[in-house]
């Protein structure tokens, strides 16, 4: 059996909105984790962005690693709207490895380019999220 790793940091985490594609494929458990990259606020999902701003800020995001099988992973490149390398993709799938533990690397799905989303300032989806129901109420 396979067992691939991927980082995930918006709607696939726990208690966010999509963890159910993801939840039964899940292999081993989850761990802590980070990678250099901003958030952007696409409405209900966030969008991690590899890319100048994010490199000369040195921005790192918080997630998770999580480790799933080929089945998965062809459910996350579904949700992703990842369609292949060399495709015309929403998100690109890239090998990543931690920033803080050299040790962990895997896919994740991630933009080159902001795409006009605003910036979020905070570091994990989850509570800018929670925040920004609360403001909304």
């Amino acid at each position: 059996m396979d067992q691939i790793s991927v980082f995930i940091y918006g709607t696939l985490l726990p208690g966010q909105s999509n963890h159910h594609v993801v939840s039964p494929y899940l292999k081993a458990s989850s761990r802590e984790g980070w990678i250099e990259a901003r958030l952007v606020d696409c409405g209900d999902y966030p969008a991690a962005v590899r890319d100048d701003i994010a490199s000369m800020r040195n921005s790192i995001i918080r997630g998770q690693w999580i480790v799933v099988d080929r089945e998965g992973l062809a459910a996350m490149d579904i949700l992703e709207a990842f369609s292949g390398i060399e495709e015309s993709n929403d998100y690109e799938r890239a090998w990543l490895c931690d920033s803080k533990d050299a040790a962990a690397a895997g896919w994740a799905y991630v933009w080159g380019v902001a795409h006009g989303y605003p910036a979020i300032e905070q570091d994990y989806w989850p509570d800018y999220y929670a925040s920004k129901q609360k403001e909304a109420e």
